[in-house]
């Protein structure tokens, strides 16, 4: 153990967006007073598009430059055509990278359409990407009810990498909404439990009632396959972001 994860309780999923983005925007503008590239871990999913929206805000209003910005998107469907309505490609340019000045050669998502026999080698080259950029500044992750992080199922532990993974029951049942008429794919491309470990910094954030049994698990059980999550414990630079109704588990302990 490398001590205990930060965690910040606020009022509601605003408050929450609002305090992720400062610390992303924090992390950027170093890194550009410093002349080097910010290289982020981003997700996709409701949680994080307050936090898209307000970085959009920023950049418009001129006080936000993603020039020296790096991304490396945590995960996307199998198999997945890049302009389906369904894609993580198509998400993030809608919520972030087609309204910012990030250089499209900055962008990073795994390749839903890469042949199936290529597979494994496109994984590795995401890994190689990675490192060949100076590794991950900041990785901001949210959480999947049955504990997965990216799409790191139970069963995935720290040594694992960027690879094809199978999505399990309560990963796909939650995507039907998404999805509507449209068969929820069973599997994906993932960033690793370990790849993001290796991050120098890890935001964690999480809203809603839905989430309050299975952040009260992943930041107070020992480190276990079971709940991918709980490996975050082990990380020495973890903030935890959470409103006041994914935290009510937490509180109800500590009260």
């Amino acid at each position: 153990m490398s001590g205990k994860p930060q965690v910040i309780v606020l009022p509601d999923a605003h408050a929450v967006a609002a305090a992720v983005t400062q610390r992303l925007v924090a992390r950027i503008n170093e890194s550009r007073e410093a002349g080097q590239p910010c290289v982020l871990g981003l997700p996709t999913g409701k949680t994080p598009i307050g936090v898209y929206h307000h970085l959009v805000h920023l950049h418009r209003e001129g006080s936000l430059d993603f020039s020296h910005v790096v991304t490396f998107n945590l995960d996307e469907y199998y198999p997945m055509p890049a302009d389906s309505p369904h894609s993580y490609h198509r998400f993030m340019h809608h919520h972030l990278f087609d309204h910012v000045s990030i250089p499209p050669a900055h962008i990073h998502i795994p390749d839903g359409t890469v042949d199936d026999d290529k597979v494994a080698d496109h994984a590795r080259w995401y890994e190689q990407q990675i490192q060949k950029h100076g590794g991950l500044d900041v990785v901001l992750l949210g959480i999947g009810r049955n504990g997965h992080i990216g799409f790191n199922e139970p069963g995935a532990g720290p040594e694992t990498r960027t690879r094809r993974v199978q999505l399990g029951a309560t990963t796909r049942t939650d995507a039907l909404a998404d999805f509507m008429d449209a068969a929820v794919p069973r599997e994906a491309i993932s960033m690793g439990v370990g790849t993001m470990l290796d991050a120098r910094e890890i935001i964690l954030m999480a809203t809603g009632a839905h989430k309050a049994d299975i952040i009260h698990q992943a930041l107070t059980m020992t480190p276990d396959v079971t709940v991918p999550a709980s490996f975050l414990q082990s990380h020495p630079a973890v903030c935890v972001l959470l409103d006041e109704a994914a935290a009510q588990v937490l509180n109800h302990e500590t009260a």
